[in-house]
């Protein structure tokens, strides 16, 4: 029997990787860069040729951008979605789910009905305080659930005297503000309807019936309301991975609502309503995305990071013998992806 040599110890072997493709001649190069690539089902792909990108802007580099790779590009333009990044099997099954994939812009904020979800959806309205209005003041926030019904919305009387109304943004004058509800009053109210009936101390171990708390640069409105709301029940769309640029910058809520929703907001007075409805709408469609991570959810163990802090399998010695499909089912995201807010763990039988 004719010796058959192994492929990976002959000298021009590439190591390639099988997310992105990078291909490297030694296999510790490509090790290394597992490490610290975090590659996994989680991270937004191609539907072509199936190369993992960072998030969803360096995928539209891929697809459409100067360097896009001809072979994809070409077929993301007969039968590709611009919003969702999708890619259909054909023209007809594009066009039918285009009419579904883009979304109207809201209506003017006006009394919905009230109705309990799990995630609320939050944005305030900023007037500017101190000697050069530069401070900013929370003066008008508003509260939407998972089905864009208000279940708060009111002005909120400062703290410290106004120095610029920002009209030209907020539409807001001193009579809006006259009469408005105190900052104490308004916390009690936003606290209530985010914990649901939970003490503090459940919310901070295990989110218990606590709501997620959806937004963008949220932690900014929680500041200016001198709020505190727990980390990992926060849904942040500026800070989101997929949703950030190729070099980790956030997005204005304004981009990512025309390139993912696919209409314009914020063309003339800003609306809290419009803008909590793109931020709910936008995590939406990102759970949504994420629906085909479901059966990989369970996190793995990293091969950065030893389980449990035992030697195993993470030595070099051992991941040298691994194949880049090997490695890359021990990699996980470096973020936590929103498909385990809908994930559910199989039942036992």
């Amino acid at each position: 029997m004719d010796y058959v040599p192994d492929p990976s110890t002959l000298p021009n072997t590439r190591h390639k990787c099988p997310a992105c493709f990078k291909q490297y001649k030694r296999k510790e190069h490509l090790i290394e860069h597992m490490k610290v690539s975090c590659h996994s089902i989680h991270q937004p792909k191609c539907g072509v040729c199936q190369k993992h990108c960072k998030s969803f802007e360096s995928l539209r580099e891929h697809l459409n951008g100067p360097l896009a790779k001809q072979n994809c590009s070409k077929i993301f333009a007969d039968r590709g979605c611009h919003l969702c990044m999708k890619t259909f099997d054909d023209p007809p099954t594009l066009s039918e789910h285009k009419w579904s994939c883009s979304f109207p812009p809201p209506k003017p904020l006006w009394g919905n009905p009230q109705k309990c979800q799990e995630a609320v959806a939050m944005d305030c309205e900023m007037v500017g305080g101190g000697s050069d209005g530069s401070l900013d003041i929370c003066a008008r926030v508003c509260l939407i659930d998972a089905d864009e019904n208000v279940l708060f919305h009111t002005y909120v009387q400062p703290l410290i005297p106004i120095t610029d109304y920002r009209s030209e943004v907020t539409g807001l004058t001193e009579e809006h503000l006259r009469d408005a509800m105190p900052l104490k009053e308004v916390q009690e109210k936003i606290l209530t309807i985010l914990y649901n009936g939970e003490t503090i101390g459940i919310v901070r171990l295990n989110g218990g019936k606590a709501r997620l708390l959806v937004g963008h640069s949220v932690k900014h409105d929680l500041d200016c309301l001198r709020m505190n709301y727990p980390d990992h029940l926060i849904r942040d769309t500026a800070n989101y991975r997929p949703l950030m640029k190729t070099n980790l910058v956030s997005h204005s809520l304004k981009y990512l609502t025309k390139t993912y929703l696919g209409y314009e907001i914020q063309t003339g007075v800003h609306d809290p309503y419009e803008d909590c409805v793109s931020a709910m709408r936008l995590y939406k469609r990102m759970c949504a995305h994420a629906q085909d991570h479901h059966a990989g959810c369970p996190l793995t163990p990293n091969i950065q990071t030893p389980l449990n802090g035992e030697p195993g399998p993470w030595k070099m010695k051992d991941l040298e013998k691994m194949t880049p499909d090997e490695l890359y089912e021990m990699s996980r995201s470096d973020y936590v992806c929103w498909c385990f807010d809908s994930w559910q763990p199989p039942q036992q039988l």
